[in-house]
């Protein structure tokens, strides 16, 4: 696969419903947008042995034990605490390699393991630290892929909602803490991740690939091509700016001054 070939996978993955959306496929098709030259069949691999594992835990084990065992005793997956700026731990190719990344990256294999094995995961998009809602017949439990799949108690996630700057009032509501998203929604916070960490380096193409990859995978969605916009500036593309603004005007009216104030910043550039 190429990155032409993984720009038209991705398109196709934006097209689907939520429902449908190949989660582990489409985070291999962004792994190799960003490079190519690799084989994807790595974390494809490591993916089906996550999902034997857990099927065989499943049948001695309650299913949060099960999925923290499958992943991170089986398959050795845990955070990078050493390196966790290391832009690999936001790659899904690279993390099958190295066994260690980002909350959100070692989480994709958690949630393609759940669903092959008919278990109710999901993405939560916790500020500053993604984490995994799991259905039991005590409840609905919080995993931490980062800390190898751990239960997060109550007190826990409260704790961690007013270290991220949250109000005592939402602090202190599991419900609204615990939502659950869309497993485009985890793949799109992926894609964040990584612009945001580019465009804080002023590594502008490749901000410009992730900003890119949130337009295919959403494509309703006018936010990303203010991104994209953003990131070609930064390379001194500025008809490409433009192109992008007149995109992202195009998809939401609403968006229409924001663009337009960009696109006339960019303009008085090409004068």
């Amino acid at each position: 696969m190429g990155r032409d070939e993984a720009e038209t996978a991705l398109t196709e993955a934006g097209a689907l419903d939520d429902g449908d959306f190949p989660l582990m496929e489409a985070a291999v098709a962004c792994a190799i947008h960003e490079d190519s030259g690799r084989d994807p069949q790595l974390a494809r691999d490591l993916a089906a042995v996550g999902v034997e594992r857990l099927a065989q835990r499943l049948k001695q084990e309650s299913p949060e034990e099960a999925i923290a065992e499958a992943m991170a005793g089986d398959l050795r997956l845990a955070g990078d605490l050493l390196s966790y700026e290391d832009p690999d731990n936001a790659d899904i190719i690279a993390v099958a390699e190295r066994r260690k990344g980002l909350p959100v990256t070692l989480g994709i294999f958690y949630l393609h393991a759940a669903r092959l094995c008919a278990l109710t995961v999901q993405g939560v998009d916790f500020p500053g630290h993604f984490l995994l809602r799991i259905e039991t017949e005590e409840g609905p439990l919080a995993l931490d892929p980062f800390s190898e799949g751990r239960v997060v108690l109550p007190s826990e996630l409260t704790r961690r909602a007013l270290h991220a700057g949250l109000t005592p009032n939402v602090a202190d509501r599991l419900d609204r803490l615990m939502a659950p998203v869309s497993d485009r929604a985890v793949l799109m916070r992926l894609q964040n991740n990584i612009y945001a960490r580019a465009s804080q380096a002023r590594d502008f193409p490749r901000a410009e690939r992730a900003a890119l990859r949130r337009a295919l995978l959403d494509p309703k969605d006018h936010r990303p091509w203010l991104d994209v916009a953003a990131a070609r500036e930064g390379q001194g593309a500025l008809a490409g700016s433009l192109e992008a603004l007149a995109r992202a005007t195009e998809l939401d009216g609403g968006a229409a001054l924001a663009a337009r104030a960009q696109r006339e910043r960019v303009r008085l550039q090409l004068n």
